[in-house]
């Protein structure tokens, strides 16, 4: 490899390396926990509070922000991820009590959802 070829390579990786990453986004199933794990420790260590919006996601970091979309009702909450799961079926994301019900699907258990990173 030339000089020139090395320096155009390594001038490429720089960029890529500060390009801002493509923003997460995912539809799918949800559902909801808190009853029996309130009060708990979730996955990230800190204690469960089922009122709380937060959620659980098989691989998004935890502390990772995400906007939730009820694909039924169009409504929309924000949620911090710190549990994982959750590991029932095709689901894709497990929510809070708290944040079931701002979405209004509490009382049906689980609902279609759209998530965006935030």
């Amino acid at each position: 490899m030339t000089n020139k070829a090395v320096i155009a390579a390594a001038c490429a990786a720089a960029l890529l390396a500060f390009a801002p990453a493509a923003a997460y986004a995912q539809c799918g199933g949800a559902s909801w926990y808190g009853p029996g794990f309130n009060g708990k420790r979730a996955a990230s260590g800190e204690i469960f509070n089922e009122n709380a919006m937060t959620a659980a996601h098989r691989s998004l970091p935890f502390g990772t922000r995400v906007a939730v979309t009820d694909q039924n009702t169009g409504k929309s909450v924000t949620v911090t991820i710190n549990d994982r799961g959750p590991f029932h079926g095709k689901r894709i994301i497990d929510l809070s009590k708290g944040a079931a019900a701002a979405l209004g699907f509490q009382n049906r258990g689980t609902t279609s959802v759209c998530l965006a990173e935030q």
